[in-house]
């Protein structure tokens, strides 16, 4: 199996210290704000950031020191697939939200929405764009139907 390296491009500042502080979806709690300190070598990247109101984050779950291919998510009590959840405990800890972007103060973002702890490695920054994040009316959400 190929394995890949990736470097952080930054690191989220958050008033979440420990996993149950932090909102299980972001955007259900807009008045978590935080913010996403980009390296300065990556400073140059931001170049018209502050045109898009809600950026997709990619970051890495630096604290799920476990592994797991099942998870019982908060909205269900029956054990799903990781895969078909949103859960930390995923094989490469990778997570991603959207927040939206409240300002850009030269390599800060200050956003709202966040449901990271404090200190998360942000790995990849990308505008919400909704012509090409979202699908179209055959969406289907699984498990979670009737459920959000």
């Amino acid at each position: 199996m190929e394995t890949f390296s990736v470097r952080a491009v930054g690191v989220a500042r958050t008033p979440c210290r420990s996993p149950g502080e932090a909102p299980i979806q972001g955007h259900l709690r807009p008045e978590v704000r935080g913010e996403v300190e980009v390296f300065e070598e990556f400073e140059a990247a931001l170049a018209d950031v502050d045109g898009f109101s809600h950026l997709t984050l990619l970051y890495y779950f630096h604290r799920s020191g476990e592994e797991r291919l099942t998870a019982k998510p908060y909205l269900d009590d029956v054990e799903r697939g990781v895969f078909a959840t949103r859960a930390p405990w995923r094989p490469n800890h990778l997570g991603i939200t959207t927040v939206r972007l409240l300002e850009r103060r030269g390599n800060v973002l200050v956003v709202s929405g966040v449901d990271m702890l404090d200190g998360t490695p942000v790995l990849d920054i990308k505008p919400y764009v909704p012509a090409f994040d979202a699908g179209g009316e055959d969406i289907k959400i699984g498990w979670l139907t009737g459920k959000i």
